[in-house]
């Protein structure tokens, strides 16, 4: 029966180093952006592994390992996988354990359908990268190993005995092409294909650790720390002019609860009401887009008027989401900038003049001094700001540590430190003063793009103030890192602290036409960037349905969408099916010639044999016919120069050469 006929594909085949090669390389160059985030061994061990495989190929060694062995290995990453991962489940471990099982199978790859299913991996290991990372830098370079990937199937059927160069750059170029024609087909998916809400699957459960941001406490060190990455918190889109730098103060979590060393917040109930406040002035209207931080944490210009549709506000007007931010999140917002907190704001209390019995005895002291001597809670206030300005307080990055009291030791010692350490410090005083106060933690600044004309507010934008009780007036904000740094406020922190360059514990400034270059490099990738991540990353169901609307279809209609979908890859595969027969018209010159000689020859009785090269044919014409050896082997001779040497030869020599054949 011919179905039980052997595969032709696979007669004769076999796993040549080239071919060898070409899988190890592609599986290569899939996992490398998994190696950073991998335990060493890990991607140690798939290179031993592919590297072991090429070894035995190039010794000529086509026999696979033992069976015992390959099950061994198999059988032995999985307690290692566990052991690191303390799991054999969620994306981190899945994806480590992809990874070494494909150079496993690598290893004992013998026959083409292993080699398949080795390809199939590596196209598999592509979208795990997209779990990691959804950028225009991740999308272009798996887009390249896409080509390479393609470019290694192409070599599993190609000849091995062609030159190595030729092979490399013929089967890279034929893969690009391969992928070039299907891009307008993934366009056309893209999209048409019908959007539902959220994801067709559940991500595995570990798959938004490590954002980091703005938490729910604060203690020496930590803002410092995030204020020196550029990772990008979120954007702002203003219906109106932006408000100046000084009034961008981006509201987050209130700390109130102090140890001696850590703020934390103290529990308080949410609420949908809008919190009652003083309005002295036209208020802001804007559109946040949340960067994913893993926290329910969203942030608004101070004062925010209500909390955003399916968020809720605390009396002490901190902005919480209905859920953890796990993905982009585009929120509207109103905030009036000129506000008071009235005396009938549900935060008044005695509750936030706490410290810690027998914590900071110095800055106790200090303070009941200027209680006594100034009197009013205002008149305290502007004593401390004074005596923070007057006092030689350095604003730093890299404060020294403060290993005792970290109050007085920064009061009366280093005076180093970063907006942390003033708020942490000013809010004690004020409270031995006997005047409520409490931390508020957010953002600081932000940095219009001219190029799409909104705002970046970044990591580095990090910040720490102050909001004291006044009586009559309410919960004041007083930033005490202005007293000692105003440019920070004022310009943002790289006016404060130039940013440098070089090996860490340099100083090197780079020179303003580089700072400025560099920023306009950075604004024209970030509005890239935001081009990305609202028309590929964001088009979901409502982007989808304005986009197809104006295109005239009704992107409700589940109907609709199919049938648009599929007249339109139908329409797609027609004109890439024109253009292959338009090209196939379009014959080769020197082949056509060839056809021709062959065709003449054949008609006389000298067909040639499917598997005859030119040399051969010709060899076997002049045997049978000696007096037309000379003329086929000059044919013969000038269509092998001109198919495959390296050097341009004119066609016309082998056409005018055809044409003058006689039998």
């Amino acid at each position: 029966m011919r179905w039980l006929a052997p595969d032709p594909e696979l007669t004769g085949w076999h796993l040549s180093v080239g071919r060898l090669s070409w899988l190890a390389a592609s599986l290569a160059l899939v996992i490398a952006p998994h190696a950073s985030r991998m335990p060493s061994w890990i991607p140690l061990l798939f290179a031993l592994l592919a590297g072991w495989r090429l070894w035995r190929a190039h010794r000529g060694d086509d026999r696979p390992p033992a069976r015992w062995l390959v099950a061994a290995i198999a059988l032995a990453v999985l307690p290692g996988v566990y052991l690191s991962y303390g799991t054999l489940t969620g994306r981190a471990a899945g994806v480590a354990l992809l990874t070494l099982l494909a150079g496993v199978k690598l290893v004992e790859t013998r026959g083409l359908r292993d080699a398949y299913v080795v390809s199939y991996l590596g196209f598999f290991l592509v979208i795990t990268n997209f779990l990691y990372e959804q950028d225009i830098a991740t999308g272009l370079y798996m887009l390249a190993v896409v080509v390479v990937m393609t470019a290694a199937l192409l070599a599993l059927g190609g000849s091995p005995g062609r030159s190595p160069a030729m092979a490399v750059t013929t089967h890279l170029r034929r893969g690009a092409v391969m992928v070039a024609q299907a891009v307008p087909l993934m366009l056309a998916l893209f999209v048409l294909f019908p959007r539902i809400p959220g994801p067709l699957w559940g991500l595995p459960r570990d798959a938004h650790a490590g954002v980091t941001g703005i938490g729910d406490d604060m203690s020496p060190g930590n803002i410092s720390a995030l204020s020196q990455s550029d990772a990008v918190a979120f954007r702002v889109e203003f219906q109106g002019t932006p408000p100046p730098p000084a009034e961008r103060y981006w509201r987050g979590p209130v700390l109130d609860v102090f140890d001696g060393r850590r703020w934390s917040r103290g529990e308080r109930p949410a609420s949908r009401r809008p919190v009652p406040f003083e309005r002295r002035g036209p208020p802001l209207d804007y559109e946040v887009t949340m960067e994913p931080s893993g926290a329910r944490w969203l942030f608004a210009l101070d004062l925010p008027a209500v909390p955003p549709p399916g968020g809720v506000m605390t009396r002490d007007l901190e902005i919480l989401a209905g859920r953890h931010l796990r993905e982009r999140l585009r929120f509207p917002m109103r905030s009036y900038p000129d506000y008071g907190l009235g005396a009938d704001h549900p935060g008044t209390p005695a509750w936030v003049v706490s410290l810690p019995v027998g914590a900071h005895p110095r800055a106790r002291a200090l303070a009941r001094s200027w209680r006594e001597e100034a009197g009013a809670p205002g008149a305290v206030v502007q004593r401390a700001l004074a005596w923070f300005a007057a006092g030689g307080f350095v604003y730093t990055l890299t404060p020294p540590l403060l290993p005792g009291d970290p109050v007085d030791d920064f009061l009366f010692g280093t005076r180093a430190g970063f907006c942390e350490h003033y708020a942490g410090a000013f809010v004690v005083l004020m409270r031995a003063a006997g005047i409520p106060a409490r931390v508020v933690t957010g953002y600081q600044g932000g940095e219009v793009n001219p190029l799409g004309g909104y705002m970046i507010v970044r990591q580095r934008d990090a910040h720490a103030w102050t909001e004291v009780w006044i009586a009559g007036a309410g919960w004041v904000r007083v930033d005490p890192t202005a007293a000692v740094s105003p440019l920070r406020v004022q310009e943002g922190l790289d006016a404060a602290i130039p940013p440098t360059v070089g090996a860490a514990g340099l100083t090197i400034t780079p020179a303003p036409a580089v700072t400025d270059a560099f920023r306009r490099l950075r604004q024209a990738v970030d509005a890239v960037q935001t081009r990305w991540n609202a028309w590929v990353l964001g088009y979901g169901p409502e982007r989808q349905r304005r986009v197809l609307s104006e295109m005239g279809l009704d992107a409700s209609s589940y109907g609709t969408l199919v049938l648009a979908l599929t007249v339109t890859v139908a329409l797609l595969l027609a004109a890439l099916a024109a253009w292959l027969f338009a090209r196939r018209g379009r014959r080769d010159p020197v082949l056509g010639a060839w056809d021709a000689f062959c065709a003449r020859l054949a008609r006389a009785g000298l067909p040639r044999e499917p598997h005859e090269g030119p040399r051969a044919f010709a060899a076997r014409v002049a045997a049978r016919r000696p007096d037309l050896a000379a003329a086929v082997s000059a044919v013969a001779d000038a269509y092998v120069a001109l198919r495959y040497a390296q050097t341009e030869r004119d066609p016309e020599i082998l056409r005018r050469q055809v044409a003058d054949f006689r039998l």
